[in-house]
């Protein structure tokens, strides 16, 4: 029979098994390959609007599975310069945000805030306190971090929080990317 102390950790054992589906199903099927720089490098200069919106797609596709933000970054920033790479990427990385948090809020629920556990509580009423702050210093420091993104949409935190403090707090890590990966394709002749 299940009670409240089971649920959150079923709900946690159904997302870890949602991830390791689809971690699988992208290996096996060999779109783990269409995840390279590259890749994404070719696709926006091949076709400028098909390119953004596979950029899209495969952004939200790869914060899903633990796909680093910074691969896409760099193809976006060496395939449409810096200003228009980091408006892409300023775009995809909150879509990429938003659909993450819905997946695994849809099959985690808040499992997290129903864990009793004193120390994950008392982290817990801090996001609860300020949580649009919360998210935006998060984001800051670790931008479209998958396991951020799990870990809030498990939180409890609304999505309209969520989504606000993304959309505040990632503009200052991508500019500065932005810069970093321009200054790398510049000194290495790239792009």
């Amino acid at each position: 029979m299940l009670n409240r102390w089971t649920l959150p950790y079923l709900r946690l054992l159904a997302v870890a098994l949602f991830l390791g589906v689809l971690f699988a199903t992208f290996e096996l099927s060999g779109w783990r390959d269409h995840f390279s720089r590259q890749f994404l490098h070719d696709q926006f200069l091949e076709h400028r609007l098909n390119g953004v919106l596979i950029f899209l797609v495969l952004f939200s596709l790869g914060n899903l599975v633990q796909i680093p933000g910074w691969i896409f970054l760099a193809a976006a920033v060496l395939a449409l310069g810096r200003s228009w790479g980091g408006v892409v990427t300023y775009l995809a990385a909150n879509i990429s945000c938003a659909v993450t948090f819905l997946s695994i809020r849809l099959v985690g629920g808040d499992a997290l805030r129903q864990l009793q556990n004193r120390p994950a509580r008392r982290l817990l009423e801090q996001l609860d306190g300020h949580p649009i702050r919360s998210v935006l210093c998060l984001r800051i420091l670790f931008q479209t971090a998958p396991a951020l993104n799990y870990a809030l949409a498990m939180s409890g935190v609304g999505f309209r929080q969520y989504m606000l403090g993304t959309l505040l707090g990632m503009p200052l890590p991508i500019a500065v990317y932005c810069l970093f990966f321009d200054f790398l394709a510049r000194l290495l002749h790239l792009g």
